[in-house]
């Protein structure tokens, strides 16, 4: 992204969304040869046949008849997947969605104007609240350009849920609430809630019409700190976020049954534009090394953050910040979005207000108090016993590779995201004697209401490069060969997810139209090789690409002897941050990360600049 990203323009931030093209039905033939292809790495002969004859066999037979009624639903949807991936993917899970679903990560003001120092929580808290604020205000005013592929204009409806935005607990599906509008379509909540020891406050970011400046919102920070750090502390409703979906919703009707008060608290928090969250902690960072960060911000104190909100923004005792976030509204580029905003105008104000210090008489902030009893004083502490359990088995390194980066990579001729794909293809093989099936996060956002689409780096290719790079025997000349054959392949593949011509939504939407139909699941999903090869969610490796930026995420595991792997790419290093399950014996975040960075260096060797 480049600084003038944010400057206003002529071009509305939503005029495309009704001209946008509607999400593609990719043909079944084509899918299921890209199915086959992507097992391939996973099977020895025999169960190739097998799994090729169930394929075929599904093809011509009850395949046939599920493509038919997709694509009669594609007809009358512009974007078939949408409403299936939302709940597939999100809302029907049962699964605690803070460490599980939710991504997280650091902010990169330390690297500049914002060090780590105690004491200024504050008065740097203020002015990311005050940032973000204007950040809201260019999508009510609709003037944040609209994102393009090319010439391409892209899909812009998730920003639409950044702001006054929270995810319901229900019995057997979530739901999301969403309160956001613009200006042209009328009035939108203005109001923040703040977290700090357990115990919420609100306040409305408006004063006669205008966002509050840097000094007032101290003013209102200030006054919850003070508070807070002067009376006891508070009970910690929060930490009933984090609990498993259907308890969560069970206690949430109860809690709302014990006081019609208490469900006015749950919509006022609903309702906010994101919550604030002052955390007593103190996380060590550099610009080298955003373990601390990254891990509090995925792993913090559940009673100071709600984990169904869009958006938590805390702001750390020691002046450093980070972010959690719900992950079924929207994915990491709206956040990456408005953070990179966030740190562009840091910059460009050198971290300091320098507009004026008069403060208006504005309301004080509002406690929220719930009426609690025994019961759901239980179940708080209960939710943080359990969360606290698993946040504690999480082993996570954020790490900064800073030899070379994008520069230098792009001098090679070779795309810089598939350098790191590859480079970890082969640090999973090296480290586990076998291919290590992978999800990458594919845009698809040029169609309408269109989120993502895997692409699988784990192709033929790959393996055959990774096998030649460990074969003693293979000459330089060989493994460059296989690399860039492998580099080949990934690139079409991603060319052909981003265009709409994936398979694994479009096998998942087969299988949910035999699920709808009452039919039985079709051998091509029951099938030990889908799992294997990562369908069903069933991924050794997740991992995404963040950006180009200076901001970052992490994300846990889809598995429990898995990876998660967010990365972000810049012009002189990679940074990683990569997560594994303690409890697993055969995994380990950090023996990845370092083999992955010694990888960087023999595909760097692999290509000589000067023979290009």
């Amino acid at each position: 992204m480049e600084n003038n990203l944010f400057e206003p323009r002529e071009e509305r931030t939503f005029q495309y969304q009704d001209t946008l093209p509607p999400l593609p039905v990719p043909s079944l033939e084509e899918s299921l040869q890209k199915y086959l292809l992507s097992v391939k790495p996973f099977l020895n002969e025999d169960e190739y046949q097998r799994t090729f004859n169930i394929a075929k066999a599904f093809e011509h037979g009850i395949g046939k008849e599920l493509q038919q009624k997709l694509q009669e639903r594609a007809r009358t949807r512009r974007n078939w997947l949408e409403e299936w991936w939302l709940n597939s993917a999100y809302l029907d899970s049962r699964f605690p969605s803070q460490v599980n679903v939710n991504f997280g990560g650091p902010a990169p003001y330390l690297e500049h104007y914002w060090p780590a120092q105690e004491g200024t929580q504050l008065e740097r808290g203020s002015i990311a609240v005050w940032l973000t604020l204007q950040f809201w205000d260019l999508l009510r005013k609709e003037k944040l350009p609209v994102h393009k592929a090319g010439n391409r204009p892209m899909d812009m409806d998730q920003f639409r849920m950044v702001f006054s935005t929270c995810k319901i607990p229900g019995i057997t599906r979530d739901s999301i609430v969403n309160y956001f509008k613009t200006e042209r379509e009328g009035s939108s909540p203005s109001h923040l809630v703040v977290m700090c020891r357990g115990r919420q406050f609100t306040f409305d970011a408006l004063h006669e019409g205008s966002i509050l400046t840097p000094p007032e919102l101290r003013r209102q920070l200030g006054y919850i700190h003070k508070k807070c750090h002067s009376e006891p502390l508070g009970p910690g409703v929060g930490a009933l976020t984090t609990e498993e979906r259907t308890r969560w919703a069970e206690i949430r009707e109860y809690l709302i049954s014990l006081d019609p008060k208490n469900l006015t608290i749950l919509e006022s928090i609903q309702r906010s534009l994101f919550v604030v969250s002052l955390d007593d902690s103190s996380p060590h960072g550099t610009s080298e090394d955003y373990s601390k960060i990254t891990l509090a911000a995925l792993t913090g104190d559940p009673t100071i953050r709600w984990g169904d909100k869009s958006y938590n923004c805390l702001t750390f005792s020691n002046g450093t910040f980070g972010s959690n976030c719900d992950h079924a509204p929207y994915d990491a580029m709206v956040l990456i979005t408005m953070c990179h905003y966030i740190d562009q105008k840091i910059i460009a104000s050198e971290g300091r207000w320098k507009g004026s210090m008069e403060v208006r008489e504005i309301p004080w902030p509002e406690e929220l108090v719930f009426t609690l009893d025994e019961k759901l004083l239980s179940d708080i502490r209960l939710a943080k016993k359990q969360y606290w359990k698993e946040a504690v088995d999480l082993q996570l390194v954020n790490y900064a590779f800073t030899n070379f980066g994008k520069a230098l990579v792009k001098k090679k001729n070779l795309h810089p995201d598939t350098f790191v794909q590859l480079a970890l293809q082969l640090a999973f093989y090296k480290l586990h004697g076998r291919p290590g099936c992978c999800y990458e996060t594919a845009t698809t956002r040029t169609f309408y209401h269109a989120r993502t689409e895997t692409m699988r780096p784990c192709t033929v290719e790959a393996v055959d490069w990774c096998q030649s790079m460990i074969n003693s025997s293979s000459s330089p000349q060989e493994r460059r060969q296989h690399m860039l054959r492998a580099f080949s392949k990934h690139n079409q593949l991603m060319k052909e997810c981003q265009n709409g011509k994936g398979f694994d939504r479009h096998l998942l939407g087969l299988q949910l139209i035999a699920q709808e139909e009452g039919l039985p699941k079709p051998e091509l999903f029951t099938d030990p090789a889908f799992s294997r090869s990562g369908g069903g969610g069933n991924f050794v490796l997740s991992t995404s690409l963040v950006g180009y930026t200076t901001v970052h995420g992490a994300v846990v595991p889809m598995i429990p002897d898995g990876y998660g792997m967010f990365y972000r790419i810049r012009d002189d290093r990679f940074v990683m941050a990569c997560t594994a399950w303690k409890s697993c014996p055969s995994t380990d975040a950090e023996k990845l990360i370092r083999t992955l960075f010694q990888n960087f260096h023999e595909m760097a060797e692999l290509v000589p600049t000067s023979q290009l």
